[in-house]
């Protein structure tokens, strides 16, 4: 495979933490959301770092962050939108073609 036929990989979701966040959200359903401090629990990173990352995956239009209350409780919600999950499929796709073995 020559350097021309390498796909370019989606640099939003290829930094490491952006990954796994994309990969869990894409486990939900296409209007399922997931409470902040779960994702938080799953992915076993900091409010912080999650803030962040979340932050340019909202920028690039990836994620919604829903800020809502359940009953007096403040809650924020996130859920991977229709051009994150495209974008992961597309990230997939293109990772699987660099792969020896996989058809191209």
């Amino acid at each position: 495979m020559s350097d021309e036929t390498l796909p370019d990989l989606d640099p939003v979701i290829h930094a490491q933490a952006r990954l796994r966040v994309v990969s869990a959200l894409s486990q939900l359903g296409e209007c399922d959301s997931i409470a902040f401090p779960r994702l938080q629990e799953i992915l076993r990173m900091t409010a912080g770092n999650l803030s962040v990352h979340l932050r340019k995956l909202e920028d690039a239009g990836y994620v919604e962050v829903t800020k809502t209350h359940r009953g007096r409780t403040p809650a924020t919600l996130v859920r991977l939108t229709r051009r994150g999950r495209l974008a992961f499929e597309e990230y997939v796709t293109a990772l699987r073609s660099l792969l020896p073995g996989e058809e191209k």
